[in-house]
């Protein structure tokens, strides 16, 4: 079943669940994984520089290479010390991009804000990589409200359309009090990181015991409460395909409101 959010304000639609690339351990067994996703339902995947100090992004290339680049939506980020200047911004995605076999991204990230610099000098420094052809769109990471309010008055040439963040089902009191409702008024899409918590969801009691109620396995449940959210897009990482799978068994169906009320308690 057909399952999409929109990229903030593009009129662009990807899966509502993503595959996260950190800590990959075996990328032989990750590259099966991920391309059995890209074929059955998922069409995002989530990757950074950053990760296993740039492996990650160049086994995002090998996958690609697999399933062709039309299949797959790219999010990559930039770790914040590149953010200098429109230079030092524009060589590190080169980078990115000759790892990822790609001449440009869907979507290049600012993996944190920096400390260094405003965030309107991160903003207008990072948005060259719109306007030389590297991203198609940006967006920043682990940035809170008040720092994305000023982030998204900041681009002269485009938008911040996400923010990706720490978010699940035993992890969500600031986003969903402040967050959340700030990007679905100004139709920014969160992306969840880390929506599995590495595994405590599964051993959750509460959640365990609503698996049995609905028929779901722990993962699902707790997967499907992020993506019942408008403009919310989770994106666990795994490299099992047995786990990929149990993953895309989370889309096409929605919990209950008595279920997602009881969730948001936790």
């Amino acid at each position: 079943m057909i399952d999409k959010k929109p990229i903030g304000k593009t009129n662009e639609y990807v899966s509502s669940l993503g595959l996260g690339t950190w800590s990959i351990r075996n990328y032989g067994r990750a590259k099966e994984a991920f391309i059995y996703a890209l074929n059955n339902g998922i069409d995002n995947v989530d990757t950074a520089e950053m990760y296993d100090n740039g492996e990650a992004e160049r086994f995002i290339g090998e996958v690609i290479r697999s399933v062709g680049k039309e299949r797959v939506f790219v999010t990559t980020k930039m770790l914040p010390y590149h953010l200098e200047s429109r230079d030092s911004v524009l060589k590190a995605a080169r980078a990115s991009l000759n790892r990822l076999g790609l001449r440009s991204v869907d979507l290049f990230l600012i993996h944190w804000p920096s400390h260094k610099h405003s965030i309107e000098h991160q903003i207008k420094v990072f948005e060259s990589l719109v306007t030389e052809g590297l991203a198609r769109y940006i967006g920043v990471s682990n940035f809170t409200k008040n720092q994305l309010e000023e982030a998204i008055q900041a681009p002269r040439s485009t938008e911040i359309v996400v923010n990706q963040v720490h978010y699940s089902v035993l992890h969500k009191h600031v986003v969903e009090s402040e967050l959340l409702p700030f990007c679905l008024e100004n139709r920014i899409t969160i992306q969840a990181y880390t929506p599995l918590e590495r595994g405590e969801v599964a051993r959750h009691p509460v959640i365990m015991q609503i698996s049995r109620k609905v028929n779901k396995t722990p993962i699902q449940v707790a997967l499907n409460y992020l993506i019942s959210k408008p403009n919310v897009i989770a994106i666990p990482k795994t490299e099992s395909l047995e786990h990929v799978k149990e993953i895309i068994g989370t889309m096409g169906w929605r919990l209950p409101r008595d279920i997602i009320d009881e969730l948001r308690s936790l």
